[in-house]
């Protein structure tokens, strides 16, 4: 049988070499660079239309390819290479590094949408009303599992479809999330309404004869025989359908996002801590483990200050201060 030939034979131009040893060190540091590879085979493309290093002006002429991108998406891909040029110059002194300053403006964060538990109780009414189809006979039973899993239990959309039956404990009501992002694993408890909606809907596919196997994909669709997971897409455009079809919109009018529920999941956890009278502070690292990120600094992304933490947060001073705290004579420092 003849040898595949390495994934790096897929560079060709004068800058193979350079971006071969530089994609081997990032996934020797445990870094996947599948984004990061694609941009540079783009490049690697255009460099080999043109027989040339990499100078300034050939760095011009192929960002006035990339007009179709976005300005946000099109910073991202100079900067990937940008970053590949000051790894070239730690043995070429004299190599060309593009000025960030002419990169495209990064654009303001996205403010994310926190679900009400009025919200989450509208999608799972308009998941009731979804009808079967031949690829997907569980569509309803499989989307309302879907919010569930992402609303309690705060997993990336990715997390979610690579998930399968076997992952699922039911003696120990944990969740197996594995080898997600930077490689890391994590065993999720999971709540007493997540943990039945998820009985409830392994009963459907038992009653149906539909695959239970450990290895069968959790969210599961007909799509070939044997069925297959859902993809990423799929449940992007089908809960997307939902946000519509509870009419969930954001203070600006725009649907939410599927990450928003992320972004929910983690807000509700510190409010809960908040009322019930626990340090937030002291608990953040588990929610960090939970969520699966490195560290608490990770977590302080997900956790926007809206007007509901706020009150939490200062009705606990309140509680903990409240009696240090003394009204002073006018003009009297305290």
């Amino acid at each position: 049988m003849t040898a595949k030939p390495p994934r790096f034979m897929s560079f060709t131009s004068r800058l193979a070499s350079s971006v071969q040893t530089y994609l081997r060190m990032k996934e020797a540091l445990g870094r996947r660079y599948a984004a990061e590879r694609t941009i540079l085979r783009a490049l690697d493309r255009f460099m080999t239309t043109i027989d040339d290093d990499l100078t300034s002006d050939t760095f011009l002429a192929w960002n006035a390819t990339l007009g179709r991108l976005t300005p946000g998406v099109r910073r991202n891909w100079l900067r990937v290479v940008r970053n590949l040029c000051l790894y070239r110059r730690r043995t070429i002194p004299d190599v060309f590094v593009p000025d960030p300053t002419g990169f495209p403006k990064p654009h303001a964060p996205l403010r994310p949408y926190i679900f009400t538990t009025t919200d989450i109780a509208r999608l799972l009414a308009a998941a009731d009303h979804l009808v079967a189809t031949a690829r997907s006979p569980l569509r309803r039973e499989t989307l309302r599992l879907a919010i569930v899993l992402l609303y309690t239990s705060g997993l990336r959309r990715g997390e979610l479809v690579r998930l399968t039956v076997g992952d699922y404990d039911p003696s120990e009501q944990t969740l197996l999330v594995r080898a997600s992002k930077f490689h890391k694993s994590r065993r999720l408890p999971l709540s007493g309404d997540a943990q039945r909606e998820l009985e409830a809907y392994l009963q459907s596919r038992r009653h149906r004869d539909f695959p239970t196997a450990p290895d069968s994909a959790l969210i599961w669709n007909r799509s070939r025989r044997g069925g297959r997971p859902y993809t990423g897409e799929a449940v992007r455009c089908e809960i997307h359908a939902l946000f519509r079809a509870a009419d969930i919109r954001t203070p600006t009018g725009a649907r939410p996002r599927i990450h928003d529920l992320r972004h929910t999941f983690a807000v509700h956890a510190l409010l809960r801590w908040y009322h019930c009278g626990d340090d937030p502070q002291a608990k953040l690292p588990f929610l960090s483990t939970y969520m699966g990120h490195v560290s608490p600094v990770s977590t302080a992304y997900y956790l926007p200050f809206v007007s509901a933490l706020a009150e939490a947060a200062s009705l606990r001073f309140l509680r903990t201060c409240g009696a240090l705290v003394t009204d002073s004579p006018a003009g009297e420092r305290p």
